[in-house]
């Protein structure tokens, strides 16, 4: 979800690597030289899952169980949309490529986000996204989140 989420705040598409521990762990080496390519670097969202029901309930379309997931996430980044899925043996020149095409189509059909009018017309709508860290900020140090914008009590 958070993934979802934060690829969708950041207009990015998101990669993810879907399948048992087992299958998906030596994975995170070899595709680090992918991530890394100078033409990935800083236009995608990475993420690891092994939890297929997780998965099937966020991330619609065709996909079947493991591989890797191309994804654009929704609007609001609560569930998002296979664009394509790739085996997870597949060759860095043919990841490479259908990240270069997702990246182009997504670009080409998504609107830019306006930051103040997503915010509300996601309130409008009554989205809220309930993430792993709580929002606001502790100001006084005493471990809670301040309820009251603005200075320290």
């Amino acid at each position: 979800r958070q993934s979802l989420n934060v690829a969708s705040a950041d207009q990015r598409v998101l990669v993810v690597v879907a399948g048992p521990d087992e299958e998906t762990k030596p994975l995170r080496d070899s595709l680090r030289k992918v991530a890394w390519n100078q033409e990935n670097v800083g236009r995608f969202h990475w993420d690891f899952e092994s939890d297929e029901k997780v998965l099937k309930e966020l991330i619609k379309g065709q996909w079947t169980d493991g591989g890797i997931l191309i994804v654009k996430s929704s609007e609001f980044g609560l569930d998002g949309e296979v664009m394509v899925q790739l085996p997870h043996d597949v060759s860095a020149e043919k990841l490479n490529a259908a990240l270069a095409d997702a990246n182009k189509t997504y670009a080409e059909t998504t609107e830019k986000k306006v930051y103040s009018e997503h915010v509300a017309e996601g309130r409008k709508q009554g989205v809220h996204f309930e993430g792993a860290v709580p929002y606001g900020e502790d100001r006084d140090g005493d471990g809670e989140i301040d309820k009251k914008r603005g200075r320290p009590q």
